[in-house]
């Protein structure tokens, strides 16, 4: 039988998993507005400066998005020379510290002020600053409160891996090619 807190990790790993997706949908979509500005210009002498902030406002959305999917994978930034040398409950331990007390008020700070951030945008009616830019400068200012509100569910996972790890329970991934 499944541990409960497996199953509960496994569907946070679903949401994480499923924001991997999405941030390799934009990747494609990246990379078919870099060919058709590069086509547009050099065939046709034709430069949109919408599709060229179009471009940023992309990569910015795979930057921030993907955060959450590397968490998840486990591919964040850490000092793996000592971490790796570590038992399995001390690295769980320290995962489960670290979330609690590094990413979480981090995530919930950069979430809370970019509502703002983005509200002020929306309140002031911000568009881009080039004649033939991209309107509602909001929507890509939103993206940073969302991305962060990602990284906090996949972190929920994160930690519960980590809780399980320190508790002896087999891990999520391990159940998930045999239950449906």
């Amino acid at each position: 039988m499944t541990p409960r807190t497996v199953k509960v990790e496994r569907a946070f790993n679903r949401f994480s998993d499923w924001i991997g997706t999405f941030s390799a949908i934009l990747l494609l979509l990246l990379v078919a507005n870099v060919f058709y500005d590069v086509v547009m210009r050099y065939a046709f002498n034709n430069v949109s400066i919408g599709m060229q902030e179009f471009e940023w406002h992309l990569y910015s959305m795979i930057f921030l998005f993907g955060v959450a999917y590397t968490l998840k994978r486990d591919g964040h930034v850490r000092v793996d020379v000592i971490y790796e040398r570590l038992g399995t409950k001390t690295r769980a331990l320290i995962d489960i510290l670290g979330t609690l007390l590094f990413l979480w008020p981090f995530c919930f700070l950069v979430a809370g002020y970019g509502i703002g951030f983005a509200y002020e945008a929306y309140d002031l009616g911000e568009t881009s600053g080039d004649p033939g830019g991209l309107p509602y400068r909001w929507m890509i200012k939103a993206m940073i409160s969302l991305s962060f509100v990602c990284v906090i569910v996949s972190s929920l996972g994160f930690m519960l891996r980590a809780v399980n790890e320190y508790l002896g329970l087999e891990r999520a991934h391990e159940y998930e090619t045999l239950d449906p």
